[in-house]
């Protein structure tokens, strides 16, 4: 099943089976209507089905969940699956988060990060017919909400179930970028050969798995999208909702590409703070003025460096276009590596799971520039784009 709603004027493309899917087409300064918005699309596929909802705080239409919209339609919603950070999207990054029910709903809540094995329960999957994918990614490899999905589609298609992805923008989309992630490097932050920024959205990354032999034994799903309305990857989509405790404004988004990798290293990237990814720093960092003090927070109960002084610098003086145009930047990184001279004890083996190749550690060790090290992936990000043209549902620009 391939659904492919679109508004008028839409241009045709062939995908690799030779069916045609239609792009979207976005007027001038028109506001952009997210899949979950077009409900006609959708709600009639629904009807009669045993549905479980793969969603969490983003999921809005509005200023209505896209849950509560579902069940005041009559479709029978039987399961929430949750990501990390819960259905809430309260729980810090990487704290298991346990099965339960939605209070307001009563709808049993399965938690696909509660750290057991990847993908949904065998007993939960019989007891469906169709899963819903409503969620707000950020467009980065490293990102887990497209790996949960990633793993409900295998969950779905070994188990004959449905998939839906009612769509939404990527906030990165107009950017791709980094190394394509080796696989022998595949984790739980990493799910399928393509670059840390990818340019793509969940509906897009769906297609593309299905149609590139990415599932797991090369399966496919029984796949149906909607489509976002008037989107380009080109436009400059402000996410309505934080997608998660600690990226909270659109400058911490652009700047994600180039400042996760401290994740891997004993430098604070913010966290504990209200600047989260908009800094870095260590209390053994040299000639700095900047200076911050990460404390236990909501959302980051135990950051690096805490309650310690750090020293380092304030990124909330680059422009979100600044930050746009620089893509995966490894600056800071490198600025950081060389300041602190700790060689090896810099890193933790997390580098490569986020980085995506077992090379770039020595790079920065051997002191090339980032702007060397971003040579070594310009060929293998311009294949990607080539690669993944037919299943892009929008305009590039």
């Amino acid at each position: 099943m391939l659904l492919m709603a679109c508004s008028a004027g839409a241009a045709g493309t062939a995908n690799d089976e030779g069916r045609m899917v239609k792009k979207e087409t976005a007027p001038e300064s028109a506001e952009v209507k997210v899949g979950a918005a077009r409900t006609e699309q959708y709600l009639p596929k629904l009807s009669g089905k045993r549905v479980a909802l793969f969603s969490n705080h983003t999921g809005m239409v509005g200023d209505r969940h896209t849950l509560d919209l579902l069940l005041e339609n009559g479709i029978n919603v039987v399961t929430i699956f949750s990501p990390e950070h819960g259905f809430r999207g309260t729980a810090d990054a990487g704290e298991h988060v346990s099965s339960s029910v939605d209070e307001p709903t009563g709808v049993p809540i399965a938690s696909l990060y509660d750290g057991g094995k990847r993908g949904p329960k065998k007993e939960v999957m019989d007891a469906i017919d169709v899963i819903v994918v409503d969620i707000q990614d950020v467009g980065l490899r490293y990102y887990t909400y497209y790996c949960t999905m990633i793993d409900l589609m295998n969950a779905a298609a070994e188990a004959g179930k449905g998939v839906m992805v009612l769509d939404r923008p990527n906030p990165n989309g107009m950017t791709v970028d980094g190394p394509i992630l080796d696989m022998k490097y595949a984790s739980g932050v990493g799910r399928l050969p393509i670059p840390v920024v990818h340019g793509m959205t969940l509906a897009e990354l769906a297609l593309m798995a299905n149609g590139e032999g990415w599932l797991r034994n090369g399966a496919k799903a029984d796949l149906a999208v909607v489509p976002c309305e008037n989107y380009t990857h080109a436009t400059r989509y402000r996410l309505p909702i934080a997608p998660s405790p600690n990226l909270r404004t659109m400058r911490a988004i652009y700047l994600y590409p180039s400042t996760c990798y401290f994740e891997a290293t004993p430098v604070s990237l913010g966290r504990g703070t209200d600047m989260p990814f908009e800094v870095y720093g260590h209390p053994d960092m040299k000639g700095r003025t900047f200076e911050f003090t990460p404390r236990s927070v909501p959302g980051a109960k135990n950051p690096p460096q805490l309650d310690k002084l750090c020293h380092g610098v304030d990124l909330r003086t680059v422009g979100e276009e600044e930050a746009i145009a620089m893509g995966l930047n490894l600056e800071y990184v490198i600025d950081a590596y060389r300041d602190l001279d700790m060689g090896d004890e810099f890193f933790r083996s997390f580098f490569e799971l986020l980085i995506g190749r077992g090379d770039i550690r020595e790079m920065i060790k051997n002191g090339m520039s980032a702007d060397e090290i971003k040579a070594t992936w310009a060929d293998d990000v311009a294949r990607f784009r080539e690669q993944r043209r037919p299943y892009l549902l929008y305009p590039e620009n």
